[in-house]
């Protein structure tokens, strides 16, 4: 009996939170204005990209600095679909979306024809940007690149990719992106209240399928083994007779589909997809969402993309000049402070040893469950 009691509180707890989340997601539209709703729906689909950043930092040691490489193209394959089924817009001669009229181009050119299938645009979303990222990573993990040069190499690749998607104005319409918001999806305005409010809870039902996806990966098993000892120590893990390099490459590759799904959500929630989602600033906020968050604990990176871009929209309604000031001092906080992130330093006990050094010791003794760790000298 005591065994089944020590074991059912922890469990009806964690049921008890879930029913709560879940009942919130649901109540949210009600709760809140479809303003805000919208930005919500915008925050959480960051959260997917940032567990893929999670993945291949917090867990296997690799910080990349292009990760909207892959965020954009999942959002310019749901653009282009959208364009195509575009029947409330005006098209130019011929069918084609409008902006191509305004280049005379008369063609559609041949890598958009698939984007008329929706199960195809399904499909690409994320396994285009997953085989992008493959590819790149075992160009680049054959040859043992790996630390700051890495770094370096992924943030080269995305200025690349900035650099040509900015310049294809036939092509793709080019710094003007192509928007969302006025096409239809599933007979529904893109734009519309309604249809916000349902992507809302698609985006929250796949940022709670890719939580669990990643927590199957990283807790237990060999995968997630082989990716805490490619962080920990590759040499070592080399000469146990294991490649890291299969690792590094699907790791990578599976960040890859996850950013394009996050961007894919991203782009038909903010209405627009351009090169911008490539600019280098975009990349390094997804670092420092993870970084603030806490690298190498799931949640942590969830919860840094969602207070970080909920507090940069407040802030920057109250005080547009200041976010950049607060997003630096964060960054640097986590840096010099709490290297684990915020969850981290809760993990670690940070909570007690903080209140321990401002003089609670003695009221944290009343309760055996919260006393701190002493060493001799009633040190922490």
């Amino acid at each position: 009996m005591a065994d089944t009691r020590s074991r059912w509180p922890p469990r009806w707890s964690q049921v008890l939170l879930w029913g709560m989340g879940l009942a919130l997601v649901l109540a949210l539209p009600s709760l809140v204005s479809p303003f805000r709703l919208n930005l919500l729906g915008r925050y959480l689909s960051l959260a997917i990209v940032a567990l893929g950043i999670d993945l291949i930092w917090g867990y296997t040691g690799l910080l990349s600095l292009g990760q909207g490489i892959f965020f954009a193209l999942g959002g310019y394959g749901a653009a282009m679909h959208l364009q195509l089924n575009c029947h409330s817009c005006s098209r130019a001669a011929g069918g084609l979306p409008e902006f191509f009229g305004l280049y005379g181009v008369q063609q559609l050119p041949w890598f958009w024809e698939p984007f008329h299938s929706p199960w195809f645009t399904l499909v690409a979303i994320w396994l285009a940007p997953a085989l992008v990222a493959g590819l790149l990573g075992f160009l680049v993990f054959r040859n043992r690149i790996k630390g700051v040069y890495f770094s370096i190499l992924t943030q080269a690749a995305l200025l690349v990719f900035f650099n040509f998607f900015n310049g294809q104005q036939k092509l793709i319409n080019g710094t003007n992106g192509l928007k969302t918001d006025l096409t239809r999806l599933l007979g529904m305005m893109v734009g519309s209240d309604a249809m916000q409010r349902n992507l809302f809870w698609l985006t929250a039902l796949l940022a709670l399928l890719t939580w669990l996806l990643c927590r199957r990966l990283v807790v237990g098993g060999r995968f997630g083994h082989a990716l805490l000892a490619i962080r920990d120590d590759e040499a070592r893990l080399r000469c146990l007779g294991y490649n890291p390099t299969p690792f590094k490459t699907m790791v990578f590759a599976l960040a890859g589909g996850l950013a394009g799904i996050s961007g894919a959500l991203y782009t038909v929630q903010s209405g627009i997809v351009s090169p911008q989602f490539m600019a280098a600033p975009f990349s390094i906020e997804m670092v420092i969402w993870v970084a603030v968050g806490g690298r190498g604990t799931l949640w942590g990176a969830m919860a840094g993309a969602l207070v970080i871009n909920m507090a940069k929209s407040l802030v920057s309604e109250a005080w547009p000049q200041t976010w950049l000031f607060i997003q630096g001092g964060l960054f640097l906080l986590v840096v010099t402070t709490l290297q684990g992130g915020v969850v981290g330093w809760f993990q670690e006990g940070g909570p007690r040893r903080l209140l321990a050094r401002l003089g609670w010791r003695t009221r944290l003794s009343t309760y055996p469950a919260l006393e701190l760790e002493t060493g001799p000298e009633g040190e922490d």
